[in-house]
């Protein structure tokens, strides 16, 4: 980009802070209106909510904030890079996207959107296009080279479900080819390309096993108004013919090293999904781990047998339940919430722990902040959140 390009678009930096919601609202609903065979890319829900428009004004903001320092923001770019892969997002989507986006610059900020400063933000999104589609081509790339691998979408075929709790249910999924699977890191997600009374619908869910099985297994809550959720609990059977993306996602288990630090995984709700995963790929292994879910009563706790089990096979396997609204016949260990000094119960002294997290807004926001307070470094605490990370700072 040209250093005029950089200070138009460091200029517009304070139009975005006031409008910059509005503009990405705008911008998905004249998208969805001019081009609705890209709405299955998008979840409804985070819709409906103004999450998904107050995550990409988020990221439009750190964008142009950052536009002459892009070191800043490299951090966020797995993750947005992993996401679009997942979703099977490619080249001819980006055209879409971007005229879309000036289109709502226009609209939003009328007279005060020049043509200058159109063009700099066409050459500001293209720019960050072209970075995208070519690192989005690697992980396509690269996922079709492994063994097991494959680009686009795989047939798959519901081999079991299990029911997890009240709420939750696992779905045992195994390739009709016959062939390999690819292999994954903990903590990794499938999308499932669902087609549900004629919509077609692009849904990511963790993987809940470790890697190195004959099938992928994911666990799904079912949830109030969830098209896809709902429609896997009530319709998907064995012999379920499903279409699958590529295992995908950053928030991932990291290699131990020579010394492995403690583990504490901390989940409410079906967050628990990817940290079933990173339990059942370290629990064999001597590395120190602390399990810790919150839910609000053991018919809605998934899994809660199968770490009972890891726990008495291995020493290493520290459970925790906490329950907020405990039944008789199902007691947790703690009642309440994961407050910080339950937390700092289960830490060592040094805080020196990888704590990785995941679980509804609000429970992120305390353990986050937990965390922090308690003295774990910054770097060492692992997340997946939807939104821009100011929001769980807040």
């Amino acid at each position: 980009m040209t250093p005029q390009t950089i200070a138009i678009i460091k200029a517009t930096v304070p139009a975005l802070q006031a409008h910059g919601e509005a503009i990405t609202s705008h911008f998905y609903r004249i998208m969805f209106e001019s081009h609705p065979e890209v709405k299955a890319f998008f979840n409804e829900a985070h819709q409906a909510a103004g999450s998904q428009a107050r995550a990409l004004a988020g990221a439009v903001l750190a964008y142009a904030t950052h536009i002459d320092r892009l070191e800043e923001i490299a951090g966020a770019l797995p993750r947005i890079i992993q996401k679009h892969a997942a979703l099977g997002v490619l080249p001819e989507h980006y055209p879409i996207v971007g005229g879309c986006l000036l289109q709502a610059i226009k609209d939003v900020l009328g007279d005060a959107a020049t043509d200058e400063i159109i063009a700099a933000w066409g050459e500001a999104y293209q720019s960050l296009a072209a970075l995208l589609i070519a690192a989005e081509e690697e992980v396509y790339r690269a996922n079709a080279a492994q063994t097991g691998g494959w680009r686009g979408e795989r047939e798959f075929r519901v081999a079991r479900r299990e029911q997890e709790s009240e709420v939750i249910t696992s779905f045992y999924l195994e390739p009709t080819d016959g062939g390999p699977l690819l292999t994954f890191s903990p903590g990794q997600y499938l999308t499932l390309v669902l087609n549900i009374d004629g919509e077609p619908l692009r849904r990511n869910y963790s993987l809940s096993d470790a890697p190195g099985k004959p099938w992928y297994r994911i666990s799904v809550k079912q949830e109030e108004g969830g098209r896809a959720s709902n429609w896997l609990h009530e319709t998907a059977k064995p012999g379920t013919l499903l279409r699958v993306q590529a295992p995908c996602g950053d928030f991932v288990l990291q290699p131990a090293g020579e010394r492995s630090r403690p583990l504490v995984l901390v989940t409410g709700g079906v967050g628990i999904t990817p940290a079933m995963s990173m339990l059942e790929s370290v629990a064999h292994t001597g590395r120190p781990v602390h399990f810790i879910h919150a839910a609000r009563h053991g018919g809605a706790h998934a899994f809660r047998a199968r770490v009972d089990e890891l726990a008495a096979q291995h020493a290493n396997v520290k459970p925790l339940y906490v329950y907020d609204t405990p039944r008789e016949s199902d007691p947790p260990h703690a009642t309440g919430f994961v407050t910080r000094e339950l937390l700092a119960q289960q830490l060592p002294p040094d805080r020196d722990v990888d704590l990785y997290f995941l679980g509804p807004k609000p429970f992120m926001k305390a353990v986050y902040a937990s965390g922090l307070a308690l003295g774990v470094p910054k770097q060492q605490l692992r997340y997946e959140f939807f939104g821009p990370l100011e929001a769980l700072e807040a």
